[in-house]
């Protein structure tokens, strides 16, 4: 099976949508959904955040495929929960943005269960939000045909029936890696501050079935955005911070 998880466009915070740009970025991506449809005959299931954001950006490949079939969900929204990060007197935060020179020196934020336990995320009730969005998550596998195994088994899933078919969801950044920590079981923290994945980026995971029926995850693509250099548009900046300290420019926090 294959995964392809799309971040939404450039986007317009304050009325949730698109910024013009973004509009752009979602047609060019939507070319990318068709010819993944076409390619691997045919898109199974699509899934998109129930923020506007989201809804707008997959509506370009909703048009483009003749689709209105797909499932808007509350789960894949951003991941909502906010922490109070050390760095600004106790002022909630979203909990997948800190400053490395805070996060970097707890242990715990490196190991794939301990960082739920981390004071900070526990007083937030950060892993019970983390948890509940992968269950609904793997309900979607579930249904999809892929199982995923108990602990005492491992961090896999099992091929109760086994396919080649495609699913797409249109979601965002942080979310996107809470999925990708708990296909892969590693800190989140990882992802949200080490990878970065810009408007439309496009993610694509694929199983493996190297013994029958024992299925695992594998990530062959994170935020791929050839889809806009094809369409002559530079990337835009969100998502990511300045450069350079002195790129006053670009924005630091």
């Amino acid at each position: 099976m294959r995964l392809i998880f799309v971040r939404h466009g450039d986007p317009d915070y304050q009325i949730d949508s698109l910024t013009e740009t973004g509009w752009k970025e979602a047609e060019l991506v939507a070319e990318r959904i068709k010819k993944i449809d076409e390619v691997f005959g045919g898109i199974r299931e699509i899934y998109v955040s129930s923020l506007g954001r989201a809804k707008d950006t997959a509506s370009c490949s909703l048009k483009l495929l003749q689709r209105e079939d797909e499932f808007v969900c509350e789960w894949m929204k951003e991941f909502p929960v906010q922490i109070k990060r050390p760095d600004v007197n106790g002022e909630r935060k979203i909990a997948w943005d800190w400053l490395p020179a805070d996060w970097t020196k707890i242990p715990a934020f490196y190991d794939a269960e301990q960082w739920k336990q981390e004071k900070i995320m526990k007083e937030a009730g950060v892993g019970e939000e983390y948890d509940r969005v992968c269950r609904e998550f793997d309900k979607v596998l579930e249904k999809n045909g892929y199982v995923r195994a108990g602990e005492e088994e491992g961090y896999f899933y099992h091929a109760k029936e086994a396919n080649n078919d495609v699913l797409v969801f249109f979601c965002h950044f942080g979310v996107e890696c809470v999925f990708l920590s708990h296909l892969i079981h590693c800190s989140p923290m990882l992802l949200w501050h080490n990878f970065c994945a810009v408007p439309t980026g496009v993610t694509t995971v694929i199983t493996e079935e190297r013994r029958k029926g024992i299925a695992s995850f594998r990530i062959n693509q994170f935020g791929d955005i050839s889809h806009l250099y094809a369409g002559g548009r530079a990337p835009s900046f969100a998502a990511r911070f300045r450069e350079c300290y002195e790129n006053d420019w670009e924005r630091r926090d």
